[in-house]
């Protein structure tokens, strides 16, 4: 009876362990070929990067600052994203309340890539 219950203890634990797995993994990659989904990965990673810059300039400055007033503030230098050839970063801005940095595929020849962004909220959308 204790080895049944244990059984169904590590089943439950298996089966919420790859539930969150695919919650976190699928979206990252989904559909595409490899190096699509590697794009895609470091786009990821830049825009998260991109992110924490803002948060850093924010904490510093008073307020979120455009790509220029953080590559001028030491905070891009160098940054990823320009070796990924394929996407343009835009940096939105208000003051202190919002910012959004959108990822558009600027290279059609490369497959049908997404545009993703994030926010201050730190989440990443298509």
């Amino acid at each position: 009876m204790r080895a049944t219950l244990g059984l169904i203890a590590l089943l439950a634990v298996l089966a919420v362990g790859y539930y969150i797995f695919r919650a976190q993994v699928a979206p990252v990659v989904s559909g595409g070929s490899p190096v699509q989904q590697m794009d895609l990965v470091a786009v990821r990673s830049d825009l998260l990067s991109l992110a924490q810059c803002e948060r850093f300039y924010l904490a510093t400055n008073g307020r979120y600052g455009s790509m220029e007033q953080l590559r001028q503030a030491g905070n891009l230098n160098p940054f990823p994203g320009d070796n990924h050839p394929g996407y343009v970063y835009e940096v939105e801005i208000n003051g202190v309340a919002h910012f959004r940095i959108t990822a558009r595929p600027v290279d059609s020849a490369r497959g049908e890539l997404p545009t993703l962004s994030i926010d201050e909220t730190m989440r990443i959308v298509r």
